[in-house]
């Protein structure tokens, strides 16, 4: 746990006494990312979601977070809440400025975010594109580009090999590399198939060393 007054570093990440922190089972608009308002106008929701946050956690200091893990940059995710008990997730995403992550939150948020999505408020006010898909797309040539030559989307279904080893270490295998063939998978024990690399990686997936 670690409590102290919080600095905003974008929609869902904060550093506390110099310790960076993601907030767990959510994920708000990226910086720079543009999103559209409700006349089809460009804005910068990223920022708006920062924004936000700040003026929220301000109101009641200090901001406590309970540890849930370290993610695959070594940033403390964990679960935040201000002085008063609020819960900083909740929040967000009630306002409509940050999404429900289902991937790690197991639909904790999901009632909320279905009545932000109804009332219009925040992001639900125009369109906009989820996050982790923006992130997804706007680093997928950089991910792509040692995997030159070999297919990242397969024709009539996806066919790279999301696989989890017995360490449960989660690598993926794109068709023509080693163990390409001889892996299989099983959906039901947290394998899955991806159609790009870039998706794969996002997701948590790192590419097999051959």
């Amino acid at each position: 746990m670690i409590a102290g007054r919080a600095s905003v570093v974008d929609g869902d990440t904060i550093e506390i006494h110099g310790e960076r922190i993601r907030f767990n089972g959510v994920d708000a608009p990226e910086s720079s990312q543009l999103c559209l308002d409700g006349k089809g106008q460009k804005y910068r929701c990223g920022s708006i979601s920062a924004k936000a946050l700040d003026d929220f956690l301000s109101k009641s200091s200090p901001t406590t977070c309970e540890f849930v893990e370290r993610d695959r940059y070594g940033r403390f995710v964990g679960n935040c809440y201000r002085a008063d008990g609020s819960s900083v997730q909740e929040w967000l995403v009630a306002n409509g400025l940050a999404l429900d992550w289902v991937r790690y939150s197991g639909g904790a948020y999901a009632k909320l975010q279905l009545k932000a999505r109804e009332q219009n408020f925040g992001l639900w006010s125009g369109t906009f594109e989820n996050p982790w898909d923006w992130r997804a797309n706007k680093r997928a040539p950089a991910v792509s580009a040692p995997f030159a030559g070999l297919p990242t989307q397969g024709s009539g279904g996806c066919k790279i090999k999301g696989n989890v080893s017995a360490k449960g270490e989660r690598i993926f295998h794109v068709p023509g590399q080693a163990h390409y063939q001889r892996t299989r998978i099983s959906e039901n024990e947290g394998e899955r198939w991806f159609c790009r690399v870039d998706e794969a990686v996002d997701a948590g997936w790192r590419p097999a060393a051959r």
